[in-house]
Formats: structure tokens, sequence, C-alpha cells
């Protein structure tokens, strides 16, 4: 199944073992039993994407690079990622006529300015894009230069460097509170219901932004949560812990991460409402019998394993921390009203909602409150995170420092050492390897603010009130656009 389309160029498809393919399928039975058992043999791999040329026959060398283990240790959305790359790359040296095996620095140079600076290119990106596009061209010439001896143009490649800051917005609370009532409830500008509103996936999309927010997770990694990994409802708990399984972190590092009791509850709600409802309705329609390459989970062990049917019978058991994204959507148990999906998020007509779908998302949300007269005021799942980390930066300064304000400069220091700073909070609840990483891309605002300033003037206030007064007017973090409007 093609993934892009268009004639006379590079495209990008997936093995999908578990369709049926008519006349091909029996072309191959010449050369193997079925379809996957052909495209095994060559290494392929179910799902694993591969590329068809201009000419419609494949580049094998190519493809042999999409299957290999450097290829396959990649993370899902990295794989997708650097695989467009080389096909924006490929396609644009068809327009000069250059083979990519024969590819030079010149090349590489005139690729940059046109994905980056060529106006006559619309669909120009930021240097940031850019240095995704060259990461994955580099892993790519690297593997062609052992294999294959091809030399990579991208190797003494002097690449713009990428401001990673150039793109990042804020939502304080109350802006994120207007943003998603606005677009993803349908509330009218004075926060009544809008009659004219026709959403029908309110319940879950509620309880998914409200998650990132509260989490901080990435929106594949949020989108990547099963049933049996969530905790059970405590009214007394303040905060649910859980654990981000290392299969669908970014870059394999799996982490705990925090739900707040609120939104734990709007998630276990619609679990119990909109979900239900949409299991059974495709349990009526038969949807689950009849879904492709479903595996079935014969038991599941608490939030650290199941087991599963295997392949030939019998039974594998696997922990959560080592199931990908890609397996998760695919997994099916057997309950008294029939089968059900452990995804815990779904689409209307109850199948797995594929974690690219929450783009629309977020797209119609900013397109309702710009026809509701508020253009400009937009948000996407990973400004979600970026306020995440701003939130917790104001609260872990307001707890710090009380703790620290009669120390002296270097008992502070020796304070910091060992119990770890605001940064180290953030770069903990955020997941990141490196604390600069959250210093120089997540939390610009307070890096140009006097602290010591914010927190006398932030006294006596709850966090809400704190951040809406600090942060008004700053040209980067959104505040709530209807504050004070009557």
């Amino acid at each position: 199944m093609g993934e892009d389309s268009g004639a006379c160029c590079w495209q990008v498809h997936r093995y999908d073992f578990g369709r049926g393919f008519g006349e091909l399928a029996a072309m191959l039975t010449v050369f193997a039993p079925d379809l996957e058992s052909w495209a095994k043999a060559r290494g392929g791999r179910d799902g694993q994407r591969f590329l068809l040329g201009p000419n419609g026959w494949p580049d094998r060398r190519i493809n042999a690079c999409l299957g290999s283990a450097k290829w396959r240790i990649l993370a899902e959305r990295t794989a997708r990622d650097y695989t467009y790359s080389l096909v924006v790359w490929l396609n644009f040296l068809l327009t000069r006529g250059v083979n990519w095996w024969e590819a030079v620095e010149d090349d590489a140079e005139e690729f940059l300015f046109w994905r980056v600076t060529d106006p006559a290119n619309t669909g120009r990106v930021q240097t940031s894009s850019f240095s995704r596009d060259l990461a994955g061209l580099n892993k790519f010439y690297r593997w062609m230069r052992r294999r294959y001896g091809v030399e990579n143009p991208f190797s003494d490649f002097d690449a713009p460097r990428a401001r990673r800051t150039e793109d990042v917005k804020w939502l304080d609370v109350g802006g994120y509170k207007r943003w998603r009532d606005l677009g993803i409830r349908g509330r009218d500008l004075s926060g009544r219901p809008d009659r004219w509103w026709r959403g029908r996936n309110e319940q879950r999309d509620v309880a998914f932004c409200d998650g990132l927010y509260g989490n901080g997770l990435r929106v594949s990694e949020w989108a990547s949560v099963m049933l049996p990994e969530l905790s059970s409802y405590d009214g007394r708990r303040g905060y649910y812990t859980c654990q981000l399984a290392d299969a669908c972190a970014k870059g394999g590092y799996g982490h705990p991460y925090w739900t707040p009791r609120v939104a734990m509850k709007g998630l276990l709600s619609y679990v119990e409402g909109a979900r239900a409802a949409a299991v059974r309705r495709a349990q009526a329609a038969g949807r689950y019998e009849r879904l492709g390459r479903a595996r079935m989970v014969l038991a599941t062990h608490g939030m650290e394993a199941v087991t599963l049917e295997g392949a030939n019978g019998g039974a594998e058991r696997r922990q959560w921390n080592d199931i990908g994204p890609r397996t998760r959507l695919r997994l099916l148990r057997r309950t008294d009203l029939g089968l059900e999906p452990l995804a815990l998020w779904l689409n209307e007509d109850g199948l797995p909602r594929d974690g690219r779908g929450w783009e629309h998302t977020f797209d119609a949300a900013n397109k309702r409150i710009a026809m509701l007269g508020l253009e400009g005021f937009t948000c996407t799942a990973h400004m979600l995170r970026h306020s995440f980390a701003l939130k917790w930066y104001a609260i872990g300064k307001l707890v710090h420092a009380p703790r620290i304000g009669h120390l002296t400069e270097d008992e502070r220091q020796d304070f910091r050492e060992q119990f770890g700073d605001t940064w180290h909070l953030v770069q903990t609840m955020l997941g990141h390897l490196r604390v600069e990483t959250t210093k120089s891309i997540y939390l610009e605002p307070f890096r140009t603010l006097d602290v010591e300033m914010l927190l006398a003037h932030a006294e006596g206030f709850p966090v809400e009130t704190f951040m809406t007064d600090v942060f008004t007017g700053h040209p980067r973090v959104r505040t709530d656009p209807l504050a004070g409007v009557r």
C-alpha cells in the first residue's frame, strides 16, 4: 500500500502481509507460497517501508538499507521521518539528473538552498527540519559506504545551525483552558455551549489534550499508551505515576511520567463512556473479527507484562516495555461481550487510532477558533509539552524559594548539588537525558527574567494567576485572550 503518490518520482510503500493482492499474489506463487513468504525471503518485514523508483521498480540497495538492523533500531517516528527525508532527496536529484550514488557535495549544497531558502520552493522548511533531513541522509550514506562503497556527499557538509527555540510557543494555564474549551469542547466566546457545535469525539479529545498538558509526554508517546498501563483511580492521590515504555519513547529512552488526578479522572471517564460505546458499536458490526494481522492477548500481568498467542499456537510472554506502537495497535483480547482492543485511544468506529491522527484534531480545533474571530490563538500537541515545562518551572521555583532563600550563595550551591534544582526537576518531568536540552529549548521566558523578582511578584498568588500575570504580553506565551472580557 503506497504512503505517497505521484507519477515519475520516488514513492514510499509498506509491506502489509494482511492484505490480499489478487493477481500479483498469484504471480508470486511461482517463486513462493504467498506474498509474505516471498517478501520475508528478501528480508522484508510486516510494516516495513520500501521505495519504488520513478520507473516503478525498486532499488535493492536502498531497500536493503531500510530493512537493515541500523534502520530497524530507530524509533517508529524517526524511521518514518528519515525515510521521507530520503525520498525528498532522491526526488530532488531527479530534477538535476543525478543518480543518488553519484551525488557530490555541490548537490548537497544545492539541496540545502532549495529546501530552506529557495523562493521558488513553496514547501520550504526551517533549519531544524533540515537538520533532521541531514541526520537521516548521513545515516543512509554511512550504511551505503560500508556496504557498497558509495561516497557520502554530506560527510563534510557545513549545515546551518538550527535555532531550536525559534518556533517554541507556550500556553499558560488560562490560555490552555480557553483553547481547549473553544476548540475541543465547542464552547462559544462567552464560555457557554455553542448550539452550532457538531463535534463527535469531545470526551476523547479533551481527555487526550488534558493528558498531554498534564503529563508532558510527546503526542506519539501518549498515543501509544495501553489500557493495562493505566493506574487505578484513587481520589486521594494528586498524581498517578506511570511508566513510558522504551519501545514507544523517543530515542528508546522510557521513563516515569506523572498524570494529575483531574486528567486521570477525565481519561477514565472516556474509557467508561465514549470508548466503551465505540467498542460496542464495533463488536456489533463485527469489525474486530475482520481486523488484519491482529494479535490475541491471553493474559495481562499488571502494568509490567502481557501474554500473547504465539504465531504457531502456544503462548509468548512479553514485557510492555518492549512492545512498539505498531504492534500495540493490533492487540485484541476476548471479553464476555466479544473482542476488544487494548489500545487506549480509539476512533469513532472502535478501531485503534493511529498516532498521526491527532494532528487533524489540533488542526480542526485551530480552524474553529479562527472562525470565532481569534486569529493566531493556536496550539499544537508539542506546544502542550512546552507549556507543561513552563508550568512546572514556575511551580518548582515557588517550592524551592522558601527552602533556600535564607542561605548564602555557597550554601545554596551545596543545596542544589545535594537535592538538585528546578532545572533538574523539569528535566525529570520531561524525561530528558540532558538538563541542557531542558534549559536551551523549553524555558526561554524564565531565562530572561529575574527569578527573585518573579517570586516576590507571585507571593500570595496561585500558580494560574501567577503565570497569567507574569507572562501577559510575552511575545511567545499565549494567555487567555478573553480574560477579563465580560
